[in-house]
């Protein structure tokens, strides 16, 4: 799961992209000026830092120059000045990407998919059909909207994943994701399979096996 800190002053737009972003499964803290940038840079690790550059008491650049100093965390600059040597100087004062202000959101959130993939940071994303399943984000998504699901629900869903077209034992279910023998469990297995057949859509995906269990066939 990736963290994002977020630094701008206006509160509508670190709220907006804070919002969107956490739908997208990442994890957000939004700094207000650059002072309270820098203090959180220095006691928290962050996969990416979104950054504006008209900024009170530290600007984005001189903020900038201090996360270069401090850490490898990728930079993306946020921000309405859209002049072209800004994005100069950004970028080669170390910036990984510059967005300028009006923002599509889908195309930031592109971009942070782009720069966490060079940094190795990128999130696993497993598809199939119409549902993508973000792992490390523990997040399912349909035609663009989340499907909710319980912990356990997620756990039993990436096991089936994990050996999708391979028949899979009650008593390995239940060991994997409840972490206990099998015993009274039968029951329980059967009803998250339910559940997870009804809220994706795949009565007919996830097949029962008889006297062995369930397997996700794709």
């Amino acid at each position: 799961m990736n963290s994002v800190l977020i630094v701008e002053d206006e509160r509508e737009i670190s709220n907006f992209i804070k919002k969107e972003l956490e739908l997208q499964g990442y994890i957000c803290q939004v700094a207000s000026n650059g002072k309270i940038g820098a203090d959180l840079i220095e006691n928290n690790n962050y996969d990416l830092i979104l950054l504006d550059i008209m900024l009170p008491i530290i600007n984005g650049y001189e903020l900038l120059e201090y996360i270069k100093q401090v850490s490898q965390t990728p930079v993306i600059f946020v921000t309405a000045q859209n002049s072209t040597s800004d994005k100069i100087k950004a970028l080669r004062e170390g910036a990984d990407d510059y967005v300028t202000k009006p923002f599509e959101i889908g195309e930031l959130i592109a971009r942070i998919e782009a720069v966490l993939r060079r940094y190795n940071r990128g999130r696993e994303i497993q598809k199939i059909d119409n549902i993508e399943v973000d792992i490390e984000g523990r997040c399912v998504i349909r035609e663009g909207k989340k499907i909710s699901l319980t912990p356990k629900e997620f756990d039993l869903l990436i096991l089936l994943i994990q050996n999708k077209n391979f028949a899979l034992y009650k008593e390995i279910i239940y060991e994997k994701v409840w972490g206990e023998d099998l015993e009274f469990g039968t029951r329980t297995i059967d009803l998250h399979i339910q559940r997870l057949r009804k809220k994706l859509g795949w009565e007919e995906k996830i097949k029962t096996i008889y006297k062995v269990g369930y397997m996700l066939a794709v």
